[in-house]
């Protein structure tokens, strides 16, 4: 099939994203790493290091044919698997009490951000050559489930359950995807919701957070804190908001507002508008992932592209419901806006990869 031209407008809106958090990354982080740092440009000049490569890699994946990701695949697989392994020996470094981190002194990596890439890519090779068993439980749908199984145990050891969750509800997305009976979707969805209750009820800070959630004030310097100063920046910001740089919450209220809790920074210095904005640029650049998997010329593809798109939409609903109280805290970044190296670069390469499905993909609208 001749190549066509990319889906411009979800490169641009991707763009965008990444210029809106490497602004909200100075805006958010400027006095506290002046206080830790002792330089107002720490964080900036490591995220702009960082779109820098991850632009340079989404440009490689954009041109670089997704079908030969295929051979790829389990080589991807076996070392996202390798590198969760090491995470959990000695060579894993560990910082506020998680062992979430491999490299050599300032140069550190979370494998977990990568194996939401290279699982996706497995996935859906393996899911391609045996979608004729999809409709069977122990043929289609079982081999996928000791997947997610082995992907989860890796990864709550260190202990990380919102990126465990994350790539469970991906693989989910893509079998759904792919044709899975909805009797099945079901019964697995509540397996799920009960090994949920489970986990939380196991782990005495998980329930914390719970505890937390539901009535953050009973514990305003505790388990609500967090909450609550998002909360805060939220309010303040009104309609228009107080304007870039500033916001009171970051400054040193919120503990790294540069990660998880962005949005509520966002929400203070561009108030409703912007978060609205926000908003609408990832509802947007979901919708151009869902008509790139619906229009993929292939199975492998369609399949690429739901694990990518459902990669970010997951990500996006868990943070933004998080800095909204709306579920209790997690530590799930903003894809394209929170500050965090490896992440940005995976997420812009799979935009790369997106991007390169919908040359080949039926869309006249571009």
């Amino acid at each position: 099939m001749a190549r066509k031209n990319i889906d411009f407008s979800l490169m641009i809106t991707t763009f965008i994203l990444v210029v809106i958090g490497i602004i909200m990354v100075f805006s958010s982080s400027a006095y506290y790493s002046l206080n830790k740092f002792q330089d107002s440009f720490y964080f900036l000049k490591k995220d702009l290091m960082w779109a820098l490569i991850g632009t340079g890699a989404m440009f490689f994946a954009m041109n670089f044919d997704y079908k030969k990701l295929r051979k790829y695949s389990f080589p991807a697989f076996l070392i996202s698997i390798i590198l969760l392994i090491l995470v959990l020996t000695p060579l894993g470094i560990s910082i506020n009490g998680a062992r979430r981190w491999l490299g050599v002194g300032s140069i550190t990596f979370m494998p977990g951000e990568i194996s939401k890439l290279c699982a996706i890519l497995f996935v859906a090779n393996s899911l391609s050559n045996n979608i004729k068993n999809i409709k069977s439980f122990f043929k289609g749908i079982f081999p996928y489930l000791l997947i997610i199984g082995l992907y989860f145990s890796l990864i709550i050891f260190q202990p990380n359950l919102s990126t465990a969750g994350t790539i469970s509800l991906i693989i989910m997305a893509m079998l759904f995807v792919a044709g899975m009976r909805w009797i099945h979707m079901i019964f697995l969805g509540s397996c799920g919701v009960g090994l949920l209750i489970v986990m939380i009820i196991l782990a005495p800070y998980r329930m914390k957070r719970v505890v937390g959630f539901l009535d953050p004030f009973a514990d305003p310097k505790g388990t609500g804190y967090q909450v609550i100063q998002s909360l805060l920046a939220l309010g303040s910001g009104g309609i228009f908001g107080v304007g870039l740089g500033k916001s009171i919450q970051n400054k040193l209220y919120i503990p790294e507002p540069q990660n998880d809790f962005i949005f509520a920074t966002i929400g203070e210095e561009l108030g409703f508008i912007g978060c609205i904005t926000v908003i609408l640029l990832f509802l947007f650049l979901i919708w151009r992932g869902i008509r790139i998997a619906i229009n993929a010329p292939d199975i492998f593809g369609c399949l690429v592209a739901t694990g990518i798109t459902s990669m970010i939409a997951i990500q996006v609903m868990i943070n933004i419901a998080v800095a909204t109280s709306s579920m209790p805290v997690t530590g799930v970044p903003l894809p394209f806006i929170s500050f965090g190296g490896n992440a940005l670069v995976i997420f812009m390469a799979a935009i790369g990869i997106l991007l390169n499905i919908s040359r080949y993909a039926s869309i006249d609208d571009k």
